[in-house]
């Protein structure tokens, strides 16, 4: 047996070099799990990040003149949707909404739509309102809008079809058009993709734990119809650099920014009811 004839002192610091360098290795190993960790909660827990559904009870009834409920039917589920039908409408809006909320808290103003003589159907995801079921995934999205676009486009044959997304709705719009395409799609505080905003707000997190990428700049470069987005200038949700990158994608869409408007108020202001009413009377 070799005997270690150095002196006690670096003995003992050779000691403490090999003891800091184990321990700098547990300490990346820690830091290596906690990541870890956090990138799989945010892959398989993302929809409670993503959407805030408020549920409403199954005998809670809406009492709005001239809207009826519609139950869709989709794949493991029943999806709540409103739909307002006047005498001779000029056409539907098919409108998508944001990320929280229900059918009650968003049809707020029926009245425009009898002032633009357009019905209007709009509906809850799953889990929203009196919605069964749950959100798993984009695609299970995508798939359950193009069912309900489905039910209701044949009675419109011969009038005017139009794609309203707001918010988060706005993805599944510029989606929903790129496919059916529409005579207008109407995108209201549209991001460019949820891809750009995860990038944005969690630059740390790898792009394959977004299951959830949205790609709105992709699809509305395949839509053919007049497309009008229309944005508040002081929108600090999903910012107004959003919609002026959807506009450079497709040069021939048409940028409404709002002035004074964020993202939860923009419609209350006119120039955004006057610009919406204009291009449908018109179309």
């Amino acid at each position: 047996m070799q005997l270690d004839t150095r002196p006690a002192n670096t003995r003992a610091g050779s000691r403490w070099v090999l003891f800091t360098r184990r321990g700098a290795l547990s300490l990346s190993g820690l830091a290596l799990l906690a990541y870890a960790a956090i990138v799989a909660f945010v892959y398989f827990f993302q929809e409670g990040l993503i959407f805030h559904p408020a549920p409403l009870s199954q005998d809670h009834k809406f009492t709005i003149p001239d809207v009826r409920e519609v139950k869709v039917p989709v794949a493991g589920a029943e999806l709540s949707a409103l739909h307002l039908q006047l005498p001779d409408p000029k056409g539907v809006v098919f409108f998508l909404h944001g990320n929280g909320g229900n059918l009650q808290t968003w049809l707020t103003d029926v009245d425009f739509y009898r002032r633009v003589n357009y019905d209007l159907f709009i509906i809850d995801y799953r889990g929203y309102g009196k919605s069964s079921g749950k959100i798993e995934s984009e695609e299970q999205l995508h798939e359950d809008m193009r069912i309900a676009w489905n039910k209701i486009s044949p009675l419109y044959i011969g009038k005017k079809l139009v794609v309203y997304g707001r918010s988060l709705g706005t993805g599944l719009a510029a989606k929903l058009a790129s496919d059916v395409q529409p005579d207008l799609t109407v995108l209201v505080s549209p991001f460019e993709s949820l891809k750009a905003m995860g990038d944005a707000h969690y630059p740390w997190l790898p792009g394959l734990a977004n299951r959830y990428p949205m790609r709105s700049d992709q699809w509305i470069t395949k839509i053919k119809g007049p497309v009008i987005i229309q944005h508040g200038d002081l929108d600090t949700l999903i910012g107004l650099s959003h919609g002026e990158k959807l506009k450079r994608l497709r040069a021939d869409t048409e940028l409404v920014v709002v002035t004074g408007a964020g993202h939860n108020d923009i419609h209350n202001f006119p120039k955004y009811l006057d610009t919406l009413s204009d291009r449908l009377k018109n179309l």
